[in-house]
C-alpha cells in the first residue's frame, strides 16, 4: 500500500497550487477514498486536450482508489462562465447544453475508468432550488467580495458592464461542492477564485472545506492562447489519428516540451532525458514525433498511431517539405475579413496574384500542411501556424492573425 507521501508525489506532479497541502495530507491518512470533483461546462460539442490536463489528473486520482465525480455543468452551462472574459458569454440554450454534454460523457471515457466515475449534471439538484433558495445563496457573499475576483474587477474599472447573472456562476459552482461534498476540486489556474467559492460555502454549510488542486492551461497551437475550440487552436480527443498526429507535429520546438509536461504520461526522468538528447544535438523532430504517437495511440490505439505516422511522414517527405519550424514565419493580419488560401498564397508572396493560385488549386499544386486544397474558396487556418506550399519547391508558415 502506497503511503500518504506517495500518493502526495502522485497528485501534485505537474499542478500549479494545492491548497492546502496539510489538509489533503490529514484526509489522506483516514484511509478512506476522497471524493475527487472537476466541473466541465458543455458549451461546446467535443473535448480537445486542453481538457485532459485535468481528465488526466481525475484518472491518477482513480488509480490511487479515490472516488472521481465527473461533473457536467449543464446548468452552469447556461449562465457562462466569465472567467478571462471582458464581456458577458451568449447564453446557451437548454437544448444545446444537452447536445454537448451527450458527446462529453462518450469522450471522457478514452481516459476515465467509467467503472470509477460518477458522472453527474448540475441542473439535477439547481433545477430544485427555487428562488428562495437561490436567495439565500446569493446572500452568503457581497458584491465587494464578488470584484476581488480580477476578471470581475476589471472589467468594473473600466466601467464595462457586468450583468447579475454573471455573478451565480461562481456561487452556484461552490454550491456543487456542498451538494457533492467534495473532498477535493480540480480546476485550471483560472478557477481559483471560483474553486475557494465551494472551500467557503461547505464551510458555511457546516461541512469539512474541500481542497483546492489547480493545473496549468495548455497553450493551443498557436503558442499564446489558450486552447479553445473557438479561437480554432485546439487537437480535439475525438479527431482522425491522421488530423491529430498532423496538428501535434505543427506545434513549435519550444511549445512541444509544455506539451510532454502536461499531457506525455511517461516519468519525468523520461522527459528529462529527451531534453538532454535535444540540447545534445538530437533533432527536435523526432522527439515530436514521440509525442504525437503517445497522444494519438492513448485515444486511437497503437495501430491507428503507427498508421498517422506513415500517413505524416507520406505527405510531408514525399513531396519534400520542410518541417514547419525550419521555415521562417510569415505573418498576415486579417483584420474583420476571412483570408482564403488563395489569398494567403498570393499575401505571402508564394503566389504572384490571387488568380495565379486560384490556377493551382485548380491543378492540383496547393497544399495546407500536406493536405491537397480543392475547394477554391478554402479559407486559411486562423490563430495557428500552418505550412502553405505552392507548387513543388515554394514553402511559406503562415499565421494569420
Amino acid at each position: 500500500m502506497q503511503t500518504v507521501d506517495a500518493h502526495l508525489e502522485v497528485i501534485s506532479r505537474g499542478c500549479d497550487e494545492l491548497l492546502v497541502g496539510a489538509e489533503l495530507a490529514a484526509k489522506l491518512r483516514t484511509g478512506r477514498p476522497l471524493r475527487v470533483k472537476a466541473g466541465f461546462d458543455p458549451t461546446a460539442p467535443d473535448l480537445h486536450l486542453g481538457h485532459t490536463v485535468l481528465l488526466n489528473k481525475l484518472r491518477q486520482f482513480q488509480d490511487l482508489g479515490h472516488h472521481v465525480i465527473f461533473l457536467i455543468g449543464d446548468f452552469t452551462g447556461m449562465i457562462g462562465d466569465p472567467t478571462g472574459r471582458n464581456t458577458a458569454r451568449p447564453p446557451l440554450t437548454r437544448e444545446q447544453v444537452s447536445q454537448n454534454a451527450e458527446t462529453y460523457t462518450t469522450q471522457v471515457f478514452r481516459i476515465l475508468d467509467p467503472a470509477k466515475t460518477e458522472v453527474c449534471f448540475n441542473s439535477s439538484w439547481m433545477d430544485q432550488l427555487d428562488a428562495s433558495g437561490l436567495i439565500k445563496l446569493a446572500a452568503t457573499h457581497t458584491v465587494a467580495r464578488m470584484l476581488e475576483r480580477d476578471d470581475f474587477g476589471r472589467r468594473y474599472r473600466e466601467n464595462r458592464p457586468i450583468a447579475l447573472h454573471e455573478f451565480l456562476y461562481p456561487l452556484v459552482q461552490g454550491y456543487d461542492s456542498v451538494v457533492l461534498k467534495a473532498d477535493i476540486e480540480l480546476g485550471g489556474t483560472d478557477q481559483k477564485f471560483n474553486l475557494l467559492m465551494g472551500r467557503e460555502l461547505q464551510k458555511q454549510f457546516g461541512q469539512a472545506p474541500q481542497c483546492i488542486l489547480t493545473m496549468p492551461l495548455l497553450e493551443g497551437l498557436d503558442g499564446v492562447n489558450k486552447m479553445s475550440k473557438s479561437l480554432g487552436n485546439y487537437v480535439g480527443v475525438d479527431e482522425a489519428p491522421q488530423e491529430m498526429f498532423g496538428k501535434i507535429m505543427s506545434i513549435s520546438d519550444s511549445l512541444m516540451w509544455r506539451y510532454y509536461d502536461l499531457l506525455s504520461l511517461e516519468a519525468p526522468a523520461y522527459i528529462a532525458n529527451l531534453r538532454s538528447e535535444v540540447e545534445a544535438g538530437r533533432n527536435p523532430r523526432d522527439v515530436k514525433v514521440s509525442l504525437a504517437r503517445e497522444i494519438v495511440s492513448r485515444f486511437h490505439g497503437t495501430t491507428a498511431a503507427q498508421s498517422a505516422e506513415i500517413d505524416f511522414d507520406n505527405r510531408f517527405r514525399k513531396h519534400n517539405a520542410p518541417d514547419l519550424d525550419s521555415l521562417p514565419e510569415v505573418s498576415i493580419d486579417k483584420g474583420d475579413r476571412f483570408i482564403t488560401i488563395a489569398q494567403a498564397a498570393r499575401e505571402s508572396g508564394l503566389a504572384d496574384s490571387t488568380s495565379e493560385a486560384l490556377r493551382a488549386i485548380a491543378q492540383g499544386g496547393v497544399r495546407v500542411n500536406g493536405e491537397r486544397v480543392t475547394d477554391r474558396a478554402a479559407q486559411a487556418p486562423i490563430n495557428t501556424p500552418f505550412l502553405l506550399q505552392v507548387g513543388k519547391r515554394r514553402f511559406a508558415k503562415i499565421l494569420i492573425r
